[in-house]
């Protein structure tokens, strides 16, 4: 398999935090490129990072889809839990965890432009979705596991993308639950072997 790579992409890690967590992260050789290179068109007209190529050459994306195939894969233990309650629960925490970096990611392109006052709106509103998501984790931080769904993988990824690009806004205060089970699971190997660099 093939992954079309950033090492900077909170996507890329949670992609590759659950092939760590799969014992598949051998399997997957980087392809290091931007998504304004040509080379990404033919495989992802979308032209986005992570984009999976399998063995047999099929192209697959986004994360959450490359995260659900790469659960198919082995025999370690499944990240996505068969339908019922825990599924639903596992699947509304990915949610959760893309979505702070759905609020995040596009904030750093606007932070550096001119602030008129519609960006200071859009900045505001995507901080108060960060603001409301990490109160959520907090209140239910007690059933956070060691990073055995792919929804505690997400939340791991998304609360490590804000320590990196908004240290500035630290998320810790406040949430103390939060901020230790992430100080537990960040020593595991599918957040400690792909911190992001960039």
């Amino acid at each position: 398999m093939k992954i079309a790579y950033s090492a900077a992409s909170p996507y890329v890690r949670k992609v590759m935090a659950c092939a760590i967590a799969r014992g598949l992260n051998d399997k997957i050789e980087r392809w290091k490129i931007g998504t304004t290179d040509p080379a990404l068109l033919p495989v992802n007209p979308l032209s986005k990072v992570p984009t999976l190529i399998t063995d047999d050459g099929m192209s697959i994306y986004d994360s959450p889809v490359i995260c659900e195939y790469l659960d198919s894969l082995g025999s370690a233990p499944k990240l996505f839990p068969p339908v019922g309650p825990a599924r639903w629960k596992a699947l509304t925490q990915e949610a959760l965890g893309d979505g702070i970096l759905d609020a995040t990611q596009p904030r750093r392109r606007e932070i550096a432009l001119p602030q008129d006052e519609g960006r200071q709106g859009y900045i505001a509103l995507q901080q108060g979705k960060v603001a409301r998501a990490l109160d959520a984790l907090e209140k239910d931080a007690d059933s956070l596991g060691d990073l055995t769904t792919i929804g505690e993988i997400a939340i791991g990824c998304a609360l490590g993308y804000l320590d990196f690009r908004y240290a500035n806004e630290p998320w810790r205060p406040g949430h103390p639950k939060l901020d230790a089970w992430y100080a537990k699971v960040v020593k595991l190997p599918p957040l400690a072997e792909t911190m992001p660099v960039g």
